[in-house]
């Protein structure tokens, strides 16, 4: 169903692929950015990347249940972290590593931005998700 492909003629990526292909006919899952909230709309982390990244990890596969999808049927994510420093923006990229996205891995851009929408905010994840055959209606 998800073909994961590294190119061999590029510099080989650390746990991500530089390209996803999905059948044609597959039912695909577009989600809005995953941001570091709880339920009642409570930044989760204030000046912690890290924490907030995980809150977003948890967000996105609460956002991935409700369309019948999981985080291992990701193929695709951009990952925004309010930073210019390498070093927090790796520190993101290792909670998503470790949260079960990068074991397609999926195609994955990581961005360092100025600003996110919510005052404190300082990660967010869009994805791309295959909703499995047995989970459409």
């Amino acid at each position: 169903m998800i073909q994961r492909v590294t190119v061999p003629g590029l510099f080989p990526p650390p746990l991500y692929s530089h390209a996803s292909v999905v059948e044609a006919g597959t039912k695909l899952a577009f989600l809005a950015g995953s941001v570091p909230l709880d339920a009642e709309g409570k930044l989760i982390g204030e000046g912690d990347p890290v924490r907030q990244a995980e809150q977003v990890i948890a967000n996105l596969g609460e956002q991935l249940r409700a369309v019948g999808s999981d985080l291992a049927h990701v193929v695709a994510t951009d990952v925004y972290v309010v930073s210019g420093e390498t070093a927090v923006l790796s520190a993101v990229w290792d909670v998503v590593e470790a949260s079960g996205l990068s074991a397609g891995p999926h195609s994955s851009t990581l961005i360092g931005v100025a600003c996110l929408g919510y005052p404190g905010q300082l990660v967010e994840i869009t994805a791309t998700a295959v909703v499995p055959a047995e989970a459409r209606s």
